[in-house]
């Protein structure tokens, strides 16, 4: 099954008009990284996300004066890092439309999200004879995550196939579900096509047929899209901190209480403990019963900041900007002669272009448009299974956010371009 659409007109780029804005939604002076090379376009955000000054200055000042073990001491220095870590708890949860705060668990990712779920309700729930279903366009850190638990667990592991522009099939994964499904697993937003994935009906669908769990990947939803947790109709939804311009390592799991609750601890040792005895162990309430070992309140506090800098933007009007640049940038790469672009259509996905161009590797044209400074990514994207659907061994991948511009899209076509000619030759 191929889920891509061709884009080429025939027309030529000489005929194409200069692209009018949109400005950044979020001035590149604001992103030191940015502003200390303004020649440079980065075109890479899915992969990771350039940190805002204000996610920098929060990290900096917490370090600098409040640094200490939270929970464990009884001194004024340990009291205010256990406050910055509460209170940087409570505002990622505001971020994400999720009111019982206690329910968010930080993590280092949505790799880390997706493992815990899988060792904890996974391990507890999943048996011979059952079913997980995932989506034929996950990321690896779901897919095999769900694949080796079901293999383990001797249950049958299923994939939804994907319509010809690069959608979850609704019919096939209906046709998917029935009483012995424990797991339903997919991607709010497709990190390789840029494909939004309708949350709240698929939950509702696998609610219709089944008493699987829904568990999403929020890993490109929570940078690009509004998020309310409590309205989605999941039973999880992980995110990674880096992906919305907070620190690398850090991230969120969001869980219903009734199933956190019921979970076992997925590790041990630190806080998520409450009693220990020569026998017997107890564990501590939620947050703590899953984040063992000592916290990470820096970069906590450092993710609360970058949800706090996207709630000043509006994730309406990011996703908005976003559209209108993968709008502007289809219409340019499909001009051009050979460029294939895989997925939907601008107003269904986020700010991801993916796409091909006949007769060069993906390799060689994010080398060249590196030459241009132009940083786009290229391979499989952790998404090989897509891969093979889609045809192809590996796709060039350009990734929008709210500091892009028109010129990110005019660098980016002009660089395809001079590869076209180069190959060409």
């Amino acid at each position: 099954m191929s889920s891509s659409a061709s884009l080429h007109s025939g027309a030529t780029p000489a005929l194409i008009a200069p692209l009018a804005a949109p400005l950044p939604l979020a001035p590149r002076d604001a992103f030191p990284l940015l502003a200390a090379d303004p020649a440079l376009r980065y075109l890479d955000s899915a992969a990771t996300a350039q940190k805002p000054r204000a996610v920098l200055d929060a990290l900096r000042h917490y370090y600098e004066t409040a640094n200490a073990n939270p929970h464990r001491g009884a001194y004024r220095l340990s009291v205010a890092a256990t406050d910055a870590y509460h209170d940087a708890r409570a505002r990622v949860a505001r971020f994400v439309g999720l009111r019982d705060a206690d329910c968010l668990l930080f993590v280092r990712g949505t790799t880390e999200a997706m493992n815990l779920v899988a060792g904890s309700w996974g391990q507890a729930h999943v048996g011979p004879g059952d079913e997980v279903v995932v989506t034929r366009m996950d990321h690896h850190a779901t897919f095999v995550t769900w694949q080796q638990l079901a293999h383990a667990r001797g249950a049958a592991f299923r994939i939804a196939e994907l319509t010809p522009d690069g959608r979850v099939d609704l019919d096939h994964l209906a046709s998917l579900l029935g009483p012995r499904t424990k797991v339903v697993a997919f991607p709010h937003v497709s990190n390789a096509l840029g494909t939004v994935n309708p949350v709240r009906e698929i939950a509702a669908l696998v609610r219709e047929r089944s008493d699987a769990i829904v568990v999403v990947d929020g890993a490109q939803g929570v940078p690009h899209l509004p998020v309310e947790f409590d309205r989605l109709g999941a039973d999880f939804y992980a995110f990674s901190g880096h992906k919305v311009g907070g620190p690398m390592g850090s991230g969120a799991l969001l869980g219903r209480r009734a199933l956190l609750e019921a979970m076992p601890p997925w590790q041990f040792g630190g806080d998520m403990i409450a009693f220990v005895g020569d026998e017997v162990t107890t564990w501590n309430a939620l947050p703590h019963k899953f984040e063992a070992g000592t916290p990470n309140v820096g970069d906590a506090v450092g993710l609360a900041a970058a949800c706090d800098f996207l709630a000043g933007l509006g994730m309406d009007a990011v996703i908005a900007h976003e559209r209108a640049l993968v709008a502007a940038a289809m219409e340019r790469l499909g001009a051009i002669e050979g460029v294939r672009v895989h997925g939907p259509a601008a107003d269904q996905r986020s700010g991801v272009v993916s796409f091909s161009m006949a007769d060069v590797h993906p390799h060689d044209l994010a080398t060249i448009l590196d030459e241009r400074g132009v940083c786009i990514r290229a391979g499989h994207h952790c998404a090989q299974p897509l891969m093979r659907s889609l045809g192809v061994p590996a796709t060039a991948r350009a990734s929008f956010w709210v500091y892009s511009d028109a010129a990110d899209v005019e660098a980016l076509a002009e660089g395809l371009e001079s590869a076209r000619r180069l190959f060409a030759a």
